[in-house]
């Protein structure tokens, strides 16, 4: 679904990323792993058409969108839930939910599918976005990228900050979600959400991947998952 081959970046003449090759197939659920600093959240931008490779490859579905601009490689079928969630503090949870509404291609989310896989943003659906606790701005975050109806979910840290009880909550949804035939690539820095949803995992040091294979083989390499990631 998604292949990215020797992909570079930069923030001005700083060199982030230095040759990250990946993909997510069909169906399938990808993290990436790493210390902060270790170009993770660099690596979506660029995905996401925010920063543009210098050089580097991007296709999805086999179409080059590499170089175009987000709102293109949105309507292309990609969803992104970004690290500081971004929804409209001033308006209601349902406002910030119908404006982002779409038909994609599977038209698969609705409004009421959103409300049934999120009970908790149906009870607050007239609450300003202001309002919420840092949990429910994440889960309202996930349910505006899911009415994009996307063909592949692109999250940034979707547990950090969040209380564990509420981390449980939000894996449960993506569990569900992945189980809908939703792909997903995330960045997480927890370790224990990353083994639990994923399917494959790659680790960045430095701009550079060092490690990919599956959980099994992450659990098993206890040296990589000491160096590069640090428990």
């Amino acid at each position: 679904m998604l292949s990215v081959d020797n992909l570079h970046a930069y923030y001005g003449q700083s060199h982030v990323l230095q040759g990250v090759s990946l993909h997510v197939g069909e169906g399938e659920v990808v993290s990436i792993l790493g210390r902060n600093g270790a170009g993770k959240t660099t690596t979506l931008l660029a995905i996401m058409g925010y920063l543009k490779p210098r050089p580097g490859r991007i296709e999805f579905r086999g179409r080059s969108i590499a170089g175009q601009w987000p709102f293109q490689i949105s309507r292309a079928g990609l969803g992104y839930v970004p690290q500081e969630r971004g929804i409209f503090a001033s308006l209601s949870v349902q406002e910030n939910l119908v404006v982002a509404a779409r038909r994609g291609e599977s038209g698969r989310w609705t409004l009421k599918q959103i409300y049934q896989l999120f009970p908790r943003l149906h009870e607050r659906a007239a609450n300003r976005g202001s309002q919420l606790s840092g949990g429910e701005q994440q889960m309202l975050s996930i349910a505006r990228a899911l009415l994009l109806n996307p063909a592949l979910l692109v999250l940034d840290e979707p547990s950090e900050g969040l209380a564990p009880l509420i981390v449980k909550e939000i894996a449960d949804i993506l569990r569900d979600v992945r189980s809908q035939g939703l792909s997903i690539l995330m960045v997480e820095q927890n370790l224990r959400v990353a083994m639990a949803l994923a399917d494959r995992h790659y680790i960045l040091n430095k701009g550079a991947v060092c490690f990919s294979g599956t959980t099994q083989a992450l659990q098993a390499d206890e040296n990589v998952v000491r160096l590069h990631i640090g428990v």
